[in-house]
């Protein structure tokens, strides 16, 4: 993924350290060689989002290490068979949604819930309108 803002610029990919080197390198090449532009590649950083988060357009975004284990047995009297996983979980910053859902009277600003008579002669259509259009908003974040 591709974002430019302010100036800079952040490319989010999974991989290892050795991949994002190779991304790194072949990006600094395709620029010098195709676009007559110099860059300087030890300026350029690659930083692990789990240990180094993001502040971009006024949001945090950072991912937390989850480990898990998985447990597997074939047969009733066969051995067990233990996975470790490290799942990542994306720590996603919710104030722009609740605000998003208030500004479109679902809720109030707290995130709680508006209940009101004028949402029983609302259409199932209207409803799902006003979500797509909250979507769409937060699409473009």
């Amino acid at each position: 993924h591709y974002v430019r803002y302010q100036g800079k610029w952040i490319m989010a990919s999974k991989g290892t350290s050795l991949l994002m080197n190779k991304w790194k390198y072949y990006l600094v090449r395709f620029w010098q060689c195709h676009f007559s532009v110099w860059f300087q590649p030890r300026r350029i950083y690659i930083n692990v989002l789990s240990n180094y988060p993001i502040n971009f357009m006024g949001f945090v975004f950072s991912v937390r290490r989850k480990p898990s284990v998985v447990r597997s047995q074939f047969l009733e009297n066969s051995f067990v068979i233990e996975n470790h996983i490290k799942e990542f979980d994306t720590i996603v910053p919710i104030m722009p949604l609740i605000g998003s859902l208030a500004k479109a009277k679902f809720c109030n600003g707290l995130g709680h819930p508006i209940s009101k008579p004028v949402w029983a002669d609302v259409s199932d259509s209207d409803i799902l309108d006003r979500f797509g259009r909250i979507c769409r908003n937060l699409s473009h974040y």
